[in-house]
């Protein structure tokens, strides 16, 4: 979500809006999820990408965590903050795909407190697919592509779009 400018400037990441994501899930603060500073831990804004995304592909049918050949590896993450969430308090991830490749998916997820217009935090993480033998990459299931084209974004969003 950061960028540089036309100059070579770095742009400081902004909050995105909520109507950026087309899809949301609900997530419940945990008392255990506030650290000594009285807010949620940065580490478990990770573990919420990682729950919103991977219950929606379960929801979808395109993800069989158990069984399933095909397997998504994390190779990349990121995250900005812009305003403390804390417990207890309901946060709504908001789910987009900026880039949908043959193998490898950049998933975006914004973190909103509840009802409000601009995220808290947002931030990605890139899944490479793999064979969960072999752990070689493998093209995208036809199930797992069909799940994410409502997601895609019209347009790439953020530093995404200057690679």
């Amino acid at each position: 979500m950061t960028a540089s400018s036309n100059h070579g400037k770095p742009v400081r990441a902004q909050p995105q809006a909520r109507d950026s994501y087309p899809v949301f899930r609900d997530i419940s603060t945990r008392w255990s999820d506030n650290d000594v500073y009285g807010h949620v831990n940065n580490v478990i804004y990770y573990s919420w990408f990682d729950t919103a995304v991977n219950a929606y592909l379960i929801e979808q049918g395109a993800l069989d965590i158990h069984a399933g050949q095909t397997i998504g590896l994390v190779i990349e993450t990121q995250c900005n903050y812009f305003a403390s969430l804390a417990f207890p308090q309901c946060v709504q991830a908001g789910i987009r795909v900026a880039h949908l490749g043959s193998s490898s998916v950049r998933y975006e997820v914004g973190l909103f407190a509840q009802g409000e217009s601009q995220s808290a935090a947002a931030g990605h993480f890139v899944h490479v697919y793999v064979d969960r033998q072999s752990r070689r990459p493998v093209a995208l299931p036809q199930a797992l592509r069909a799940a994410l084209q409502p997601l895609l974004c019209a347009e790439p969003v953020g530093e995404y779009q200057k690679r």
